[in-house]
């Protein structure tokens, strides 16, 4: 599949929605890891945000204090997340044994 061909202006806007994109994803992330955003908190909030539905849930118990690399992976092994999902394609089993995981 060709990649379509953006004017200027088009490719500036859509750099723009990136940058705004990725400093949301960091930012909920970096609340996640402080404490401020539990698991149960991100999963309500991807109900209306297109930003937190797009964030991978590797990415989201990374951000979890003393979650790193594997037993992130080791988690998404135990509750049959694939590596790949993002948050807005979780079941409601999967949210649910990822909320009891967390809590654990």
């Amino acid at each position: 599949m060709a990649l379509p061909v953006l004017t200027p202006e088009q490719r500036a806007e859509a750099l723009a929605k990136a940058a705004e994109a990725r400093k949301a994803r960091s930012e909920l992330l970096s609340a996640v890891k402080s404490g401020e955003l539990s698991i149960a908190a991100v999963l309500a909030k991807a109900e209306t945000d297109d930003t937190v539905k797009k964030t991978k849930v590797t990415a989201l118990l990374k951000a979890l204090p003393g979650v790193g690399p594997v037993k992130a992976a080791e988690l998404l092994e135990e509750l049959s997340i694939a590596e790949t999902r993002r948050i807005g394609g979780l079941g409601a089993n999967q949210r649910q044994a990822l909320i009891h995981a967390a809590d654990a």
